[in-house]
């Protein structure tokens, strides 16, 4: 059975909540999804799954540390996540805080380790993307990219 994971860093609890989200809108395409914290996973399960999605908040326009040492302590499985399907969203307190190059950051990672990314031509071109507390358009979007990693899983199934 397919299988993806949800993986978040959060201290406002923003970026836990879209997280929640995306992991649920998975889920509801019936692939299984575990949703973890960074101080819940290490790099080495990455290799347990189909999918591998990560979120984080904005720090100084990019990534924060405990998502950064996990893609660091990834190296050690360098080209056994070569076609794993991979996805990244954020949240930052500001409209020009740096969530698209938090995004793309954690996607380049991905990239490097071969990992199929999918952008989305209608919401958040990168992935989901907050200002503060998601609102409705971030909700509306980050179900829209669960959904649209679930699609990807099971089309990578067949």
């Amino acid at each position: 059975m397919a299988k993806a994971v949800v993986i978040y860093y959060s201290r406002t609890g923003n970026t836990k909540h879209m997280a929640e989200v995306i992991a649920d809108a998975i889920q509801k395409e019936g692939v299984e999804c575990d949703l973890k914290s960074t101080s819940e996973i290490d790099a080495s399960k990455f290799l347990n799954y189909d999918a591998i999605i990560i979120g984080s908040p904005t720090y100084y326009g990019t990534m924060a540390a405990e998502i950064k040492a996990l893609l660091d302590e990834s190296v050690n499985f360098h080209g056994r996540l070569d076609g794993k399907i991979g996805g990244a969203f954020s949240s930052s307190a500001n409209v020009g805080g740096g969530n698209e190059t938090t995004v793309l950051d954690i996607i380049n990672a991905m990239l490097i380790h071969g990992m199929i990314i999918q952008g989305d031509p209608k919401g958040d071109h990168y992935g989901p993307v907050s200002i503060g507390s998601p609102d409705d358009r971030v909700i509306s979007n980050c179900k829209r990219f669960g959904k649209r990693i679930a699609q990807l899983i099971k089309s990578q199934k067949r």
